[in-house]
Parts: C-alpha cells; sequence; structure tokens
C-alpha cells in the first residue's frame, strides 16, 4: 500500500513538475496550475472509465491494462477474481461429490429451507415420497400429509424430536421412517427410511406372541380348574399330592407369564398416545402399597410419601400396572424385615415416583438390558419368586406411551432405586382437576 502511495505521488510530482516549468516559461501561473490538474484528472477519470467498463460488461477476460491507482486496483481485483473463480469451482465440484455419493443412498435425503420448503431431495427421497423435479420450493407437507408427520415437522420442543414410522404417501402397504434434523435458522435435513420388511416382521412377530398366548388360556385355564377340583375332592392319592401342588404352582406360573404377553402384545399393538384419564397419584400410590403389603404378609415394612394434590393423566390401569411391578418386585427381591420406601414428589422437571428397596442390588452391567424380555440378572431366583421376566418390559412400554422414562440406581449388597420420571405436561393439580 506505501509503495502505491509513492507511486501516485511520484506520478503527480511529475505532473506538478511539468506544471511549473510551464508557468515559470509562460508567467501564467494559474492557467498552468488550471492546465496540470485538468490533465491529471483527466488521467484518471479515464482510468476509472476503463475500468468500470470492464466490470460493467461482466468482467469477461482479463482486467484492463490501466496505469496508476486505478491499475493497482484493476490488479488486485483481477487476482480476487481468479482466486474467487478458482474457489468456486472447487466448491463446485466438492457438491457434485456430495450429489453422486448421496444419490447412491438408499435412504432418501430432503434438504428444507425457509421453514419447510422443498430445496433439493436426491432420488430415493424422491421415488419414496413421490417428489418431481417442479415440487422445489414448495412446503414438503404438501405432498406428505400424514397429520402425525405434519405435527412431528411443526414440534420444535428441544428433547421431544425422534424417527417418526408412518405409511408412504399413495401407498400404506409401505411403511417410512422420517427423522429430522434441524440446522441453522430455518434449514432442516429430513432422512426417509424404508423399513416395511423390518415392520413387518415385527407385525408377525407381535402377532405369534399375541395369537400363542391368547390359545394357551383355555388350556391354562381347563388344567388349573381339574387340579383344584381333584385336591379339593381329597379323592387324590397321598403320593399324588406334592406333583399336583407342583403342577398348579407351574400352571399359575404360566398363567401369569400368558397375561404379561398377553398384556405386553396389548401395548405395542394400540395406539402409542395412551389416555387422558386425571389419576390422582396419591390414590394410586396407596392402592400399589396395599396390594405390595398383601403380597408380602407383613415380612416387609413397606412405607409411603406422596404429595396429596398431584394429578396425572394417562391410562390408568397402564400405570397400576407399571407401578405394582416395580413395588412387587422390591418386595420379592427383599430380605424378609427389609424396609421399602415408595415416593412421590413434583418438581420444575415433572413428576417422579420412586421405589426404594434392601435388597441383593443389581450389578451395573446388568442394568441396561433390565427392560428386555425375560432378561434376569438371577434366573434360578427370579424362577423361585415367581417372576415372569417380563415386568420392566411392561414397565418400559407403558412408560413409551406416557412420555416418561425410568432410571435405576443399584449395586450389590445396598438394594436398588428404580425412579419413574413424568414430563411436567402430563401433571395438573387438584384444583385444576
Amino acid at each position: 500500500m506505501l509503495e502505491r502511495s509513492i507511486g501516485e505521488f511520484s506520478r503527480f510530482a511529475v505532473i506538478a513538475l511539468g506544471t511549473a516549468i510551464f508557468g515559470f516559461a509562460t508567467t501564467e501561473w494559474r492557467w498552468a496550475l488550471v492546465l496540470g490538474l485538468g490533465v491529471y484528472l483527466f488521467w484518471i477519470l479515464a482510468q476509472q472509465h476503463r475500468f468500470n467498463r470492464w466490470l460493467a460488461n461482466g468482467r469477461r477476460g482479463p482486467a484492463p491494462t490501466v496505469f496508476g491507482i486505478w491499475g493497482e486496483i484493476s490488479d488486485d481485483f483481477y487476482r480476487l477474481q481468479r482466486r474467487h473463480r478458482r474457489e468456486k469451482q472447487k466448491l463446485h465440484a466438492m457438491l457434485r461429490r456430495v450429489q453422486d455419493s448421496t444419490s447412491a443412498l438408499r435412504e432418501g435425503i430432503v434438504a428444507l429451507e425457509d421453514d419447510g420448503n422443498l430445496a433439493w431431495w436426491n432420488p430415493a427421497a424422491g421415488e419414496l415420497l413421490k417428489l418431481r423435479p417442479e415440487d422445489a420450493g414448495q412446503p414438503l407437507v404438501n405432498f406428505v400429509r400424514d397429520p402425525g408427520f405434519v405435527r412431528y415437522i411443526h414440534n420444535n420442543e428441544p428433547g421431544a424430536r425422534g424417527p417418526l414410522t408412518m405409511p408412504a404417501p399413495g401407498n400404506d402397504a409401505r411403511i417410512l421412517q422420517l427423522e429430522l434434523t434441524r440446522y441453522g435458522r430455518d434449514e432442516a435435513l429430513v432422512i426417509v427410511r424404508d423399513i416395511t420388511r423390518l415392520h413387518n416382521l415385527e407385525q408377525m412377530r407381535r402377532d405369534f406372541v399375541a395369537n400363542v398366548s391368547h390359545e394357551l388360556r383355555t388350556p391354562l385355564t381347563v388344567i388349573a380348574g381339574y387340579l383344584e377340583t381333584l385336591e379339593g375332592s381329597g379323592m387324590a392319592p397321598q403320593p399324588w399330592q406334592r406333583p399336583m401342588a407342583q403342577m398348579r404352582e407351574q400352571t399359575a406360573r404360566m398363567t401369569a407369564l400368558v397375561n404379561d404377553l398377553l398384556l405386553l402384545a396389548r401395548l405395542e399393538t394400540s395406539e402409542r398416545e395412551s389416555g387422558r384419564e386425571k389419576i390422582t397419584v396419591s390414590g394410586l400410590v396407596e392402592r400399589v402399597a396395599q396390594e405390595a403389603r398383601s403380597f408380602s404378609g407383613g415380612r416387609h415394612e413397606i412405607t409411603v410419601d406422596c404429595q396429596r394434590d398431584s394429578i396425572i393423566t394417562g391410562d390408568a390401569t397402564e400405570l397400576h400396572s407399571a407401578f405394582a411391578n416395580l413395588v412387587l418386585n422390591a418386595v420379592k427381591y427383599s430380605p424378609e424385615g427389609g424396609p421399602i420406601e415408595l415416593r412421590w414428589w413434583v418438581d420444575g422437571r415433572g413428576g417422579h415416583f420412586a421405589v426404594r428397596d434392601s435388597g441383593i442390588g443389581i450389578d451395573p452391567i446388568h442394568i441396561p438390558r433390565l427392560t428386555e424380555r425375560f432378561y434376569r440378572v438371577d434366573a434360578g431366583r427370579s424362577r423361585e419368586s415367581g417372576g415372569t421376566g417380563l415386568g420392566l418390559a411392561i414397565v418400559k412400554h407403558v412408560l413409551l406411551r406416557h412420555g416418561a422414562e425410568m432410571t435405576v440406581h443399584s449395586s450389590p449388597g445396598r438394594g436398588s432405586t428404580f425412579t419413574l420420571h413424568f414430563p411436567e405436561q402430563r401433571l395438573a393439580t387438584s384444583s385444576a382437576a
């Protein structure tokens, strides 16, 4: 910059010197000054005109060859233009590579801008969502009209975003999973996957379990009835008493297992959103505590600490099942005389139901798998206590249907604490109810 200023000053000094010589020779200093300044300004304006004409013509070709400060500006501008062109070519090449790679994906990718308008999509997304090139710039909800998707795409609550499963537009036999990720101010990316095969396999599994469980109820009822009749009649020989008692015990266990499987099947196949009954939490907790005391037969000390003005909305039967499963598990796995604490409280994050026992505890490596079906930390102890291995799986599905979650804190020999966390929107006060 200093060199340019010196160069321009030198040119101005040359013109000034020529003007001084002309004025000395003619003794017309004023006219000489006017002439010198006019020549200098004309020269600058001529350079500026050439540069401006090059800009007006779209900057085609190299910048014009000019001198002075405008020459310096022209050269710098041309260098910046060449750098910009190289960067633009680089970005275009990168964009082509991205488009080529996304075009090869089987998952659909849709880019949204301006709060939901279609900006770009790959061929897989076009095939799955029935999008055409002329649809660009229009809202995606104009082509995916499923009410669940409309609510999903307009849901801006943090932490509420997750995959959405829905039928494909125009083809109910095809099942899609959509996941939306927002970035920037109004931009978003939608990932579309075809999960028809997985959905059908899962549906077959559910139907199989539900049908088999339903079919088993009748023979189990018959067996239990005959066993009860034989034991009550007193006609069974003495050597048969012990086998019949074991048969009755296993029949009861099988009946409980079938009932749990049917409940799980109902939770999985019914609508994801649970009911909106208003349930008094204190009444629910007291009822569960009373059932636990009857099941315990006075062998445990069961205490309740519950806020009295809490109301929770949901399905009363499902919530009772979830609460009861946790409390009865605490009774099963706590030693005789051990305390069991039931607690309900509300804070700024929602409502919480905790069951704390004094049992054998659980090694942390088992905790992530506790809600799996038939998963047992100690299979022998679970069977002795009459457990089906489905209680916590039922709890998990009930919580999913109520937008809640469960945390477990436990260590071997120190008991366990199971806590259910319900979102604030599920709660109300007795005065509001």
